[in-house]
């Protein structure tokens, strides 16, 4: 009789990287409340922005909002939490001898989901990040003498001119160890000038790279069993702990936070296309059970598991962004510059002329007047970032993919009833209308840091940009 996902997880010691990252963290916090009986968890940590690894994984513990159920109900348990100074930019992960050894003699699981999710960035250090970095943590996995499972978080738009993802390996358009090689040694302007034509498969390089690293880490499947993890879109917390809990603007989160300050007024998008976004606690109880399925079954192949809402919850682009409005409209900004409005686009020439007319013009004409009263510009600066961010998102709202799940979906027949409530992936019973009210909220206290007292006050401002508003068009 395969044991519950507590009694497999019990005693056990695991490895996170990227533990500080979205999912990271709420990967750390859901096995910490839900699997109290793990032995230890080590974060893999760097110092970095002047803090060092030590003072990360304190602020992470002590401060974050995430953690608070964990801190009021059961802290003893954060005490499971060992730091591992180290760095997958670094020959040998940068880390200690005696760290070294104690991972090669007591881990049991690896999740792997540091990455650089920048969809921007130079091939060179996309690769370095998502491929390199991978690569030296496989290596490590392969030293460990007690490993039972490696999961590795990829993404569902790693093969992005397919229309139909499965839940299979495809080949990789490039040796990712050749990839790998002529980063090392070409020069950053040859680099340069080749990475149109290397990546021209992909949008950009985090996809490019995603793609690349799956076949790498497959590599290693005849040596320790393995399992990726495809997540579509992720978004802000479903259920628990915190419903709405999000920590950064990456997609659809920057785009309720910058409609509801009043600095995007204009999308290109298909709203009749259906979005595929799932929430991080979803994803994170996902990844439990894929290592838990993973390790009991030991396959000789990777697995790959796609988490995403394909054929269990249908939604537009359009519905998703009426119901966005609604909620901002509800829930305004304390500081916003003009009241929430805009359109979305289906043609891009119009999103364009929408952009110069209501983007750019009012962007200079703010900073025009802040320079002649002697103030700091800001606008222009902003709206250009603005700008970047929806050009990245734009192509995942112009287009449509469907990504099978079957595999992913029929986990929940691998475990009890109860533990179906614990590590739940069944998102049929998911109110969007709900789920973004939770967001609009989530995105307002958690990465605006505007507290709910302040609500009145955003009312107040928000009626009297919709009313000036008027006035101009009268």
């Amino acid at each position: 009789m395969a044991p519950s996902v507590g009694e497999f997880y019990a005693g056990k010691c695991i490895l996170v990287t990227g533990g500080t990252g979205f999912v990271g963290k709420a990967l750390v916090e859901k096995l910490l409340r839900s699997c109290p009986q793990i032995d230890t968890i080590y974060l893999l940590l760097r110092n970095k922005k002047g803090l060092t690894s030590e003072e990360r994984l304190k602020d992470l513990i002590s401060s974050n909002k995430l953690f608070e159920l964990i801190r009021d109900k059961n802290p003893d348990v954060l005490q499971k939490l060992k730091l591992i100074p180290g760095d997958i930019l670094e020959e040998g992960l940068g880390m200690s001898n005696d760290d070294r050894v104690e991972l090669q003699r007591r881990c049991h699981i690896v999740f792997h989901s540091a990455a650089c999710v920048r969809f921007d960035q130079k091939l060179k250090d996309a690769v370095n990040l998502n491929t390199v970095g991978t690569d030296r943590v496989l290596q490590l996995a392969e030293t460990m003498e007690k490993l039972e499972v490696f999961v590795h978080l990829s993404t569902a738009y790693c093969r992005c001119e397919l229309d139909v993802l499965e839940e299979k390996l495809y080949p990789a358009v490039h040796d990712p160890r050749k990839v790998m090689d002529i980063c090392e040694w070409m020069d950053d302007d040859l680099l340069k000038y080749l990475e149109p034509e290397l990546i021209k498969s992909e949008p950009n390089t985090y996809s490019y790279t995603k793609a690349i690293t799956e076949e790498l880490v497959a590599e290693y499947s005849n040596k320790f069993p393995i399992a990726i993890a495809r997540p579509s879109i992720v978004t802000a917390v479903w259920k628990e702990p915190i419903p709405g809990w999000v920590d950064n603007l990456n997609g659809p989160t920057g785009l309720l936070i910058g409609s509801g300050k009043g600095v995007i007024r204009s999308m290109h998008c298909e709203p009749s296309y259906t979005a595929d976004a799932v929430s991080v606690d979803v994803v994170v109880n996902g990844c439990i059970l894929i290592a838990y399925a993973t390790a009991l079954d030991k396959p000789r192949n990777a697995s790959v598991y796609n988490i995403t809402l394909s054929g269990v919850v249908k939604i537009s682009w359009g519905e998703i962004i009426e119901l966005g409005r609604k909620w901002v409209e509800e829930y305004p900004h304390t500081m916003a510059l003009w009241h929430v409005g805009g359109t979305i686009k289906s043609y891009y020439w119009q999103h364009l002329l929408c952009v110069f007319f209501f983007h750019l013009v009012p962007a200079y004409l703010v900073d025009g007047l802040l320079f002649l009263l002697r103030k700091k510009t800001f606008l222009v600066n902003v709206q250009k970032r603005i700008s970047h961010g929806l050009n990245v998102l734009q192509y995942y709202t112009t287009k449509e993919w469907h990504f099978c799940n079957d595999r992913f979906l029929a986990l929940r027949k691998r475990i009890s009833a109860e533990d179906d409530r614990t590590f739940y992936i069944d998102f049929s019973t998911l109110s969007p209308d709900q789920y973004l009210r939770d967001y609009v909220l989530g995105t307002r206290q958690f990465v605006c840091k505007e507290d709910p007292s302040t609500l009145p006050r955003a009312r107040k401002l928000h009626r009297m940009l919709v009313f000036n508003d008027l006035k101009l068009h009268i």
